[in-house]
């Protein structure tokens, strides 16, 4: 009886579940599905919904909403929408239009993912490290370095804006999706990359934009690939940095020059794009002309100078300055001065301009020969002292030399260079100006007269004068006339006889007489010879008092008229 019962209950149970199901439908298979429904009503923020269950549901208005667009919903619509439970606390349906809008993506994006294709979705938020990408219902992560090929600053227009983007990684269990749209631009770029070498030429005229900047010039994006704009092809004129010129995402139009297919370097240029201002620089330049130009830049051997833009012409330090020799440029000219300068030189094959500053101001060694000529007295200060001589300062910021030789008539030049130091004030005469070789020469003993002149106008070659022996050395006997002249009688020279030709046989004070051999006027100095005066001697003795025929000898001669002379004086 008892298991009559229980068999009966069983049996009502199951046909209760039954007809539960026949009238809801099968519900337990509905749970966690996308199921389809009528719009019935929208109250406020909410959309009441008719899926064909015992009681209706409502889902947030909001839901219906796509990135960036209000939702766009009315009375009768059909929408689908996911069955989260058969009832709530309040005996509705529990839908969802998100989670099914997020179903319907998820099973598109495994499609696209699994084939590697493409999505499109849209950037509507930020968050750590990156953005919230809607793939259609789906929410995705894209990380910050994925967002652009080179970092981007500003995302805003970017998004509310359909973007393209590669699926990098899903998980459904977890609801974790990755995207790229780094990896669709690379892509994208790539494939203009090809397209744009294997068309690249060179003298190709190209747009493109700046990429980076760099102290040697500049890179430019062609789209897809990037070219080097060199500093100096930037422009014509002088540029120190590209930054002068050139600043990130600037776009630019630029001319292919060089392209090696192999490493696919490219070369670009803006300049090219220009008249070339070298064009006819001869006609505009001509040697000789003066023009005004702007300082551009400062080196140790001189000044660069523009005269127009794209045209440089250099002032070498030598032409800087009249009197200013060792001094660096920059100490002269500074940089973006405007000054005057000549053309010295044109080479257009080289572009170069050999300019000249000094050539537009006076030359000081013209004025100073105008206003001093040869001969003139002035006072200078002495500036250097050298193994040479001495340099005096002279009107017009110029140098003339004293040399050593021109110091004084009678004491040695090294000897009289010891009583001067800089900073004395030296009366000077002006003995020369050599205006090319820009040389002054002075003179100090020039003030006074030679006194050695009318002693070296008496004297003659040939003549024989008593000289007062005044120093001897090893090598013969330095001497003065009765008028004062220097002299020196070589040991060689001291006697006919060899034996006889030793200095030391004379002594200091001791009075001679020589025959005057030859005359320094530069030096003031005389060469004697008192061999020459004896073989003079000789020849007039022989001359008067015998023949080499007549057998007698020198000697005998000699005393023959040693004799007769001083027969002579005692008779009278």
């Amino acid at each position: 009886m008892a298991s009559a019962t229980t068999h009966a209950e069983t049996y009502e149970k199951e046909s209760f579940a039954a007809l539960l199901d026949a009238s809801l439908g099968t519900s337990s298979s509905l749970e966690g599905t996308v199921i389809k429904g009528h719009v019935i009503g929208i109250e406020n923020d909410m959309v009441l919904i008719d899926v064909g269950l015992k009681s209706e549901g409502r889902v947030p208005l909001k839901e219906f909403a796509t990135a960036g667009k209000p939702a766009e919903l009315a009375v009768g619509d059909l929408v689908e929408v996911y069955l989260e439970r058969m009832e709530d606390k309040h005996g509705e349906a529990q839908l969802s239009r998100e989670k099914a809008r997020r179903e319907e993506a998820w099973t598109l994006l495994e499609k696209s993912f699994t084939a590697n294709e493409r999505v499109t979705g849209v950037i509507f938020g930020r968050v750590k490290g990156g953005f919230t990408v809607d793939l259609n219902g789906a929410v995705a992560f894209l990380p910050g370095s994925q967002v652009d090929i080179r970092p981007v600053r500003d995302i805003t227009p970017l998004i509310g804006t359909p973007q393209p983007f590669q699926i990098l990684k899903m998980d459904r269990s977890r609801g974790n999706i990755v995207v790229s749209r780094r990896a669709v631009l690379e892509e994208s770029r790539a494939e203009a990359r090809s397209e744009l070498v294997a068309n690249l030429k060179e003298g190709q005229i190209l747009n493109g934009v700046v990429k980076n900047i760099t102290d040697y010039g500049a890179f430019v994006d062609l789209g897809g690939v990037d070219g080097l704009l060199h500093v100096t092809d930037i422009a014509w004129r002088r540029i120190n940095h590209p930054s002068e010129a050139l600043h990130i995402g600037q776009s630019v139009k630029v001319q292919v020059i060089r392209f090696n297919p192999e490493t696919q370097r490219i070369s670009l240029g803006m300049k090219q794009l220009e008249a070339d201002p070298w064009e006819g620089v001869e006609l505009k330049y001509p040697s000789g002309a003066r023009y005004k130009g702007r300082v551009t830049n400062i080196t140790d051997y001189g000044a660069f100078v523009e005269l127009e833009p794209g045209v440089e012409g250099l002032v070498h330090v030598s032409e800087m300055s009249w009197t200013k020799k060792n001094v660096h440029p920059g100490k002269i000219v500074s940089t973006s001065q405007e000054v005057e300068v000549m053309v010295l030189d044109v080479d257009p094959q080289k572009r170069r301009i050999s300019l000249g500053l000094k050539q537009t101001l006076a030359n000081p060694w013209d004025s100073f020969i105008e206003q001093f000529p040869v001969g003139t007295e002035l006072e200078g200060e002495v500036k250097n002292i050298t193994e040479f001589g001495l340099f005096v300062g002279l009107p017009g910021d110029i140098d003339g030399m004293v040399h050593l030789s021109d110091l004084d008539w009678a004491r040695p030049g090294e000897e009289v260079v010891a009583d001067f130091k800089k900073g004395d004030l030296v009366k000077v005469k002006v003995l020369d100006v050599d205006v090319e070789k820009e040389r002054i020469s002075l003179g100090v003993k020039q003030l006074s007269d030679d006194p050695y002149e009318e002693s070296m106008s008496k004297l003659k070659k040939g003549d024989v004068v008593t000289c007062t022996v005044t120093i001897v050395t090893e090598n013969g006997l330095e001497v003065t006339t009765a008028d004062g002249m220097p002299g020196f009688i070589r040991k060689a020279e001291l006697s006919r006889e060899r034996s006889e030709q030793r200095p030391d046989r004379f002594a200091v004070g001791e009075k001679v007489d020589a025959k005057v051999t030859a005359i320094d006027r530069a030096t003031r100095k005389v060469t004697l010879s008192i061999k020459s005066r004896e073989v003079e001697e000789d020849k007039k003795a022989m001359a008067e008092f015998g023949s080499s025929d007549s057998g007698a000898s020198l000697g005998d001669i000699l005393g023959a008229a040693f004799n007769r002379a001083k027969s002579e004086k005692e008779s009278s």
